[in-house]
């Protein structure tokens, strides 16, 4: 019996046979082919990008709605590059003129990009290399596919260097029961996706690929990242009673369907949901969420050509509408960039730092045509329920009169053009800008209620890509100045009695839970695979007694003591 440790990624636990998968090793050296040949060896280069291309087309249809919208962007970004009529021809260019093989044609053409990327200035675009790696070892496996190698993966867990996010979905429709990688971060998007679907993952565990072999028994543990490789008798019984107790946790969840979200001492939590789909819209009304407070617009101009128009997107924003049969919807205004895979040429497609580009409301105001036309749609749509607009990426008072000032316009229009528009719209905007947050005071009389996108805010406050590994130690939104600037934004709004929810992954965590009550949140805004678990917590603890406990939060100095003081309140 071996005891090999990783990091924790996702929680659960899995028992099965090791499938070891070494990773693809190119070409050494310069490979050529006959003059003959070249046809034959564009024919399999065409045919392994083509089978890249379904595997994504097919994967993100399937996926639509049951995954976070990060992880989609992420999914069509690979699409695109698939799509790039520049790489490709770049490719067929080294196969026809030098004869390349096909793989090592691939291996040049990842190299000569890799060297635009590396000499790159800015960070999140350095970071995108890992997006070109996963596309080409995606094309390469697929040139080196032998049938049926990775065929039988029931029971099975999959040990391997790394796993791309379109790959997860696939290996667990396969029958995996888990996944261990050598490298891999907790904060990567496969992470991210794992724990939406429930797989348990363990990553970083850098001695796997040397230890394990093919058919050896492993026990892993995605909540303490600890592997057993041919486990004992003592072992087996561990892993069993931790089945138990989790099948006893999903028992008490489902149970948890019909409760209200009420704190020991009495105070009612509302859950909204994060959306983007209607399966989203039909999982958050079953698991009895108070609405949706945040849905996803972008869904509808990613992997397509051209804009969508106001008739298809009043029809999507209608139909989420009606599917929360009358509890409020926030659809989110257009949060598109640079930094998302788009076809339809509306964003700018050269910026130096998207992040902090031309994206949310900026895009919005800086194109009036796209903006109108979905503001139309979404004022069209008030008529069938409750609706709110959130506004997203606000920096100043300015932005939100402006969008204020062209709402006023449109349903004016509108109801002269005979459509029914709902009286006073709530408008409200993310706080994901530190400034927004900062100066929340200066424009907070301009909006009916607020939405802190947590996963942005940390990055631009700790100035730390959240996609990218290399600094994923000082992303994190335990830090003292996410959690005192939360805590101002919750201030403002109260004292100005203006509602507030948190929609980033922090609001989904439910080990989090304890410390956002404390800093005064009331509202969540989750995706409806977490909305039980935070239920759980919310029912668990007592409310007074945690807001008496935070000015102890407030005072950590460091992400230890903040750590310190959730376990603390573990329980409570």
């Amino acid at each position: 019996m071996t005891r090999l440790q990783g990091l924790a990624a996702s929680r659960g636990s899995a028992l099965g046979r090791a499938r070891v998968r070494l990773p693809l090793i190119p070409e050494s050296g310069e490979k050529r082919v006959a003059a003959a040949a070249v046809e034959h060896e564009l024919e399999r280069l065409h045919r392994a990008t083509e089978s890249a291309r379904a595997e994504m087309r097919e994967l993100r249809s399937r996926l639509q709605g049951a995954l976070p919208a990060e992880v989609g962007e992420f999914l069509d970004l690979h699409a695109m590059l698939l799509d790039d009529p520049e790489l490709l021809a770049a490719l067929d260019e080294l196969v026809r003129s030098k004869r390349y093989s096909a793989s090592h044609a691939l291996r040049i053409q990842r190299d000569r990009l890799a060297q635009v990327f590396q000499g790159m200035e800015d960070d999140y675009l350095k970071s995108r290399l890992d997006d070109l790696d996963h596309v080409i070892n995606r094309i390469q496996s697929f040139l080196h596919k032998r049938p049926g190698s990775m065929k039988g993966l029931a029971g099975e867990i999959l040990v391997c260097e790394n796993v791309a996010p379109s790959e997860l979905a696939q290996l667990q429709s396969q029958g995996v029961v888990g996944i261990v990688s050598s490298a891999g971060s907790v904060l990567s998007h496969s992470a991210i996706l794992a724990r939406s679907l429930h797989m348990p993952l363990v990553v970083g565990a850098s001695a796997v690929l040397n230890k394990v072999n093919d058919g050896d028994v492993i026990i892993l543990d995605g909540g303490s990242g600890e592997l057993v490789l041919d486990p004992g008798p003592a072992d087996l019984r561990q892993y069993r009673a931790r089945q138990r107790e989790l099948a006893r946790e999903q028992r008490e969840l489902g149970r948890l369907r019909a409760k209200p979200t009420r704190t020991t001492d009495g105070v009612e939590i509302t859950l909204l949901a994060n959306a983007e789909s209607q399966d989203d819209v039909a999982q958050a009304h079953a698991l009895g969420a108070r609405g949706l407070g945040l849905y996803r617009t972008e869904f509808l101009f990613l992997q397509r050509n051209h804009l969508p128009d106001e008739d298809e997107q009043f029809r999507a924003y209608r139909d989420a509408v009606l599917g929360m049969s009358g509890r409020p919807v926030t659809i989110r205004t257009l949060d598109l960039g640079a930094d998302k895979a788009d076809r339809t040429g509306l964003v700018m497609g050269n910026e130096e730092n998207p992040a902090l580009g031309l994206r949310g409301v900026r895009l919005s105001l800086a194109k009036p045509r796209v903006a109108d036309t979905q503001l139309r749609a979404i004022l069209r749509a008030s008529g069938y329920g409750p609706l709110r607009i959130l506004v997203p990426m606000v920096s100043s008072r300015e932005e939100i009169m402006a969008v204020r000032r062209r709402l006023s316009r449109l349903a004016a229009v509108l109801r002269n053009e005979g459509h029914e528009v709902a009286e006073n719209i709530p408008v409200g905007a993310m706080i994901e800008v530190p400034a927004a947050a900062i100066a929340l005071e200066c424009f907070i009389d301009q909006v009916d209620f607020l939405s802190i996108g947590t996963n942005d805010l940390v990055q631009y406050l700790l100035a730390a890509d959240r996609n990218n590994e290399a600094v994923s130690e000082l992303y994190s939104a335990l830090h003292p100045a996410v959690l005192r600037l939360m805590w101002q934004v919750l201030e403002t709004a109260r004292h100005n009695e203006t509602p507030v929810a948190v929609c980033g992954e922090i609001a989904g965590d439910a080990r989090m839970t304890a410390m956002l009550l404390a800093l005064g949140l009331t509202e969540f805004s989750l995706h409806p695979a977490t909305l039980l678990e935070v239920r759980r917590a919310i029912r668990a603890v007592d409310l007074s007694s945690l807001r008496a406990q935070a000015p102890q939060l407030l005072a950590a100095r460091d992400r230890r003591g903040i750590e310190r003081w959730i376990a603390s309140t573990a329980g409570n």
